[in-house]
């Protein structure tokens, strides 16, 4: 036994108190003194064996770690030391795979600045292609070769679908919409999308609506921001402007993300919690492809974990939003209502066939897929279109000069562009194709092997393997694009007599990807691009600090981690139609 003598805070004589010496005594210092002036302590007793009892656990524990992290620090540096000196290692730079590991160590190094490390990776390999290797035996292609995209996107497009990796990723949040479906489900909702998008009255309901979020809130966000001198999160603007847009034109809905011309707050609560929701279901079902571990979110979602709980909840509110306004919109259809917006087009189609063919969900599958195929990708193609512009006033002027001339050419017409006006600026269509094929809105896309097979470029393809294509890669490899392919020079995509725009091969311009599930809203994207760049540069200038440098953040989409900061002024004193 110890004995130990506490004196109270009376200063009474000190008071034995003995406890057995294989205890430890987890003494708070608080003492009370009693009616019969003796003291009492306020503490607690912790067995000794069971304390060291977890403290063998915990140091077996880190004992554990330590062989782990000793074992796998030796694997590398053996590794490294095979490989180091050969002429292949040096030409290759760490593009090979570790034992066990695969290529999980470059990946991790190099998570910060993924897609411009792939670009190196891949502009080192003989036929711009790499076998990827994931921990646990995962194997796939990356690849930047027109030939290879070529093969598994046409030629071997049946062996080549989306497959389970892609589609059960995203299933959550796009069920079986377009985007998400292979096989007979895909060619059904293709045909009836095609007919659809192929319509002039679309295309003019799409140009109605981009005219009237444009002129209503767009351009005067920005005339304000001109005037007050304020500064402008440009990425933050289009993306709500391009929010705005979609869903006028996917379901004839206005969630008023931008304010009206008057800068009334008009955004209603329920309206702006869906497209939070929308948003951050986007970018957490696409976090589920980062993982360095294949597999781990669906760990995570059985458990209902971190950031597959917050998925769940944002899909519930993209979801029940989206069957309220279906419900709502059968009801109208069947008082006879006539709208333009693909939802009611869809529903539309069942009635003349006499039945009901879609079900709310696969309606709202559909629905979805184009909201997230129009909201993302635009506002990522406008908001690097002007980063690039910012430092480019050669461009600039010339866009403007175009401009002018077709506005020119009907004068007294009042604000806007009509569609032929549109067709009719090739260097404007060029100066976005250029910017898109540097800054492409969806990077990376993959599919997945049915069966074995070998691409052109001779890179085995193994069964269940993914074959990623990688549109940044390609839109930076000199044996595609020359060797001025990082330069941004809109003129490579205007025919030298004519000046009138010249598309590239859709397999080595992959932006909107390419055999039979090339991209359907193609035209609508350049007709709002087109739209919004031809009159937000003739009326205004977008200044960019010269120091700023956008930092990537790869969701579904190319975005700016930290947004486009602008200061907006006027070019000239303008007056639409003069």
């Amino acid at each position: 036994f110890v004995i130990l003598r506490v004196y109270s805070q009376h200063k009474k004589p000190p008071a034995p108190f003995t406890f057995p010496l294989n205890h430890v005594l987890l003494f708070t210092y608080d003492c009370s003194t009693k009616p019969d002036d003796t003291c009492c302590y306020r503490g607690r007793v912790v067995s000794t064996p069971a304390r060291q009892a977890r403290d063998r656990s915990a140091m077996a524990i880190a004992l554990a770690a330590f062989l782990l992290l000793l074992t796998l620090g030796a694997v590398f540096l053996l590794h490294a030391h095979a490989h180091v000196h050969t002429h292949a290692w040096r030409l290759r730079k760490a593009a090979a795979p570790y034992p066990l590991l695969g290529h999980l160590p470059q990946f991790l190094a190099n998570r910060h600045r993924i897609l411009d490390w792939m670009t190196e990776v891949l502009a080192r390999q003989p036929t711009c292609t790499l076998v990827f290797h994931r921990p646990g035996g995962e194997r796939g292609v990356i690849t930047a070769n027109p030939a290879n995209l070529e093969h598994a996107m046409r030629a071997g497009f049946h062996n080549y679908p989306k497959g389970p990796r892609f589609t059960s990723a995203l299933h959550d949040f796009l069920g079986h919409g377009i985007l998400n479906v292979d096989g007979q489900a895909w060619r059904a909702q293709r045909k009836a999308a095609s007919y659809e998008f192929n319509t002039r009255s679309l295309r003019l309901f799409v140009a109605r609506t981009v005219h009237g979020e444009l002129h209503g809130r767009l351009l005067p966000l920005l005339r304000r921001a001109a005037a007050s001198g304020r500064t402008v999160d440009l990425q933050d603007a289009l993306e709500r402007y391009a929010f705005d847009n979609i869903c006028r034109v996917a379901f004839d809905h206005d969630p008023r993300q931008l304010p009206d011309e008057d800068d009334a707050a008009t955004e209603s609560t329920e309206s702006s919690r869906f497209a939070d929701a929308f948003r951050d279901a986007a970018n957490l079902s696409a976090g589920r492809f980062r993982y360095a571990v294949p597999g781990l979110w669906k760990i995570k979602k059985a458990l209902n974990l971190g950031s597959e709980r917050r998925l769940c909840e944002s899909i519930a509110v993209v979801h029940g939003f989206a069957d309220g306004i279906i419900r709502a919109r059968r009801e109208e259809m069947g008082t006879g209502c006539e709208k333009h917006d693909l939802l009611s087009r869809f529903m539309a189609s069942e009635l003349g066939l006499g039945e009901r063919s879609h079900t709310d969900a696969d309606l709202r599958d559909a629905v979805i897929s184009f909201l997230l195929a129009g909201r993302e990708t635009t506002s990522s193609a406008l908001t690097w279109f002007f980063w690039l512009l910012s430092s480019r006033p050669d461009v600039e002027r010339r866009i403007r000069d175009e401009v002018a001339a077709v506005r020119a050419r009907r004068p007294g017409r009042g604000a806007g562009f009509d569609l032929d006006e549109l067709r009719e600026m090739h260097y404007v269509h060029a100066a976005i194709t250029e910017s898109m094929r540097l800054y492409p809105p969806v990077p990376v896309n993959s599919v997945q092997a049915r069966a074995a097979d070998l691409l052109p470029d001779g890179t085995a393809v193994g069964a269940g393997w993914f074959v990623s294509y990688n549109a940044y890669a390609m839109g930076r490899m000199e044996s595609v694009w020359g060797e001025d392919a990082r330069a941004y020079r809109p003129e490579r995509w205007l025919d030298t007599a004519e000046g009138t725009f010249r598309p590239e091969s859709p397999f080595r311009y992959i932006v909107f990807h390419a055999g039979p599930r090339i991209c359907l809203g193609k035209e609508m994207a350049y007709i709002q691009m087109k739209s919004v760049v031809a009159c937000v540069v003739e009326e205004l200038e977008l200044a960019v600090d010269g120091e700023y440098t956008p930092r990537q953040v790869a969701s579904l989409t190319l975005r700016m981690a930290d947004g486009l900061p602008v200061r907006v002024k006027p070019f000239r004193t303008y007056v639409a139609g003069n």
